[in-house]
């Protein structure tokens, strides 16, 4: 049974409490209504202590700052080992975008790592001991397709580099990887394909959805260039109950199960989200009281069907502060994909893990699996049924593979309507989108091949 100020023996609790005149011990009042923390029993709620803090989130009444804590750190640890997202040997880089989510998956970062590091540095024999894994930040400046001010900018850049450097020992360090880097080596090319990428799509909703996909081009070309393993996001519980409600909107249903798990492995450097189970007003809170201090200049206001779903949610949860966990735990009975399962690489702890979800999904492994076709745009697992029955009597050869290879979503929201400037939208287009779609035409000739003896051929009349 669990020690509390009721059923305790130990007198771990009598100090809390007040003794009557003739020695009898009295017993605390209601936890709740004398405002003490639920968990420790001892402190005063953050209700209390910082009201200021604790009038932006509903959870101020429950815990004292110190539990609090705790209880989000052990949030983010419980997500890293049950799902082996982080080990000893790899190097991890942390998508670092200035806001409060990002900015505590920064700091829990960092708290593993330097635990990990003392642990190395106190042991005797250290050819025994793990190797303490690797801690890297990278920022996607978007400023190309963005109005931020140059002088904005610099003064943002330069509060990230104090922010990482005060993150020490041991050292990380930070890259600023423009968008257009995606492109060339030489960034003045990129960024003029990149803004008559941007010119090109002319839907609000669609240019908001295709500057996200290039910024996870940029991680995945960051982390590749600098031997990372691993890349982590700050995506929280709010921001996936606003996903699963935009996906559902503009026709993502099928894809919708990959973007929302702990582990994401469709990408060649996996990505994984810690803080997958924290809400955003939690997050908000912890950086208010542990004064992590965050970069306001680059959040910018959502748009399109992005915004108004943002907005919806938002009001969902003043109404109810369980609506978004009640959102994600619905969405999160769709069936995962293969490749949300850690790779069977690395130790043994990082292959137990990758089984034991196999296990509760009731996942095949990988290799005993076809290849997924992605989306040429979003890369998106699609539908057989989608990619085998796209336009293909469009005159151009180059539309009818294009939409084939693409979601509907972004064939309505990002591809040009007019299939004459089909070729001149993917001249546009990063190479890496275009290998992707290479790759998702060989998955199709894999299946063919497989089944080929089980096809009819032209001459057969089915009888």
């Amino acid at each position: 049974m669990a020690c509390n100020s009721v059923t305790c023996q130990s007198g771990c609790y009598r100090d809390q409490n007040s003794v009557h005149e003739d020695g009898r011990e009295q017993r605390p009042l209601d936890v709740k209504g004398r405002g003490l923390c639920i968990k420790c029993k001892i402190n005063e709620t953050i209700a209390v202590t910082h009201p200021s803090v604790a009038a932006a989130a509903g959870d101020g009444g429950r815990f004292c700052a110190d539990c609090f804590r705790s209880n989000m750190f052990g949030k983010f640890r419980f997500a890293v080992t049950s799902n082996a997202m982080i080990s000893p040997s790899d190097n991890v880089l942390v998508a670092y975008s200035g806001g409060s989510a990002s900015r505590v998956a920064l700091q829990f970062v960092h708290e593993m790592q330097q635990k990990a590091q003392k642990n190395f540095d106190a042991s005797r024999e250290r050819e025994r001991v793990l190797p303490v894994f690797g801690v890297g930040v990278a920022y996607i400046d978007e400023t190309t397709m963005s109005a931020e001010a140059s002088s904005e900018f610099d003064k943002a850049i330069n509060e990230m580099e104090l922010i990482v450097s005060n993150l020490t020992p041991p050292a990380k360090q930070l890259f600023v990887v423009p968008t257009e880097s995606i492109y060339s080596p030489d960034f003045a090319v990129g960024r003029d394909r990149l803004t008559k990428l941007g010119d090109a799509v002319s839907d609000l909703t669609g240019k908001e959805d295709l500057l996200k996909h290039l910024r996870m081009l940029c991680l995945q070309k960051a982390a590749l260039e600098n031997g990372y393993t691993k890349i982590i996001l700050g995506t929280c519980t709010s921001r996936i109950a606003c996903h699963v409600l935009e996906a559902t909107v503009k026709g993502q249903g099928f894809s919708l199960a990959a973007d929302i798990q702990y582990v994401d492995a469709r990408w060649k450097v996996p990505v994984v989200l810690p803080l997958r189970d924290c809400l955003s007003e939690e997050l908000n809170m912890l950086c208010s009281l542990d004064s992590l201090k965050t970069v306001e200049a680059f959040q910018q206001p959502r748009s399109g069907i992005n915004g108004l779903i943002s907005s919806f949610v938002k009001l969902l949860q003043e109404e109810n502060p369980s609506r978004e966990s009640t959102i994600v735990r619905t969405a999160g009975k769709l069936t995962p994909f293969s490749f949300n399962n850690t790779p069977e690489v690395g130790d043994h702890n990082d292959r137990l893990a990758s089984k034991r979800r196999q296990k509760k999904y009731n996942l095949k492994p990988n290799e005993s699996l076809p290849p997924e076709s992605f989306c040429l745009i979003c890369s998106s697992p699609l539908k057989k049924s989608d990619t085998a029955s796209q336009n293909s009597s469009d005159g151009e050869e180059a539309s009818a593979e294009t939409y084939a290879a693409a979601c509907l979503s972004c064939q309505y929201q990002i591809l040009p309507k007019d299939t004459s400037s089909m070729k001149h939208f993917l001249s546009l287009l990063p190479q890496s989108m275009t290998t992707l779609a290479k790759a998702s035409s060989d998955s199709h000739e894999f299946l063919r091949e497989q089944i080929q003896d089980f096809l009819l051929s032209d001459s057969d009349d089915g009888t």
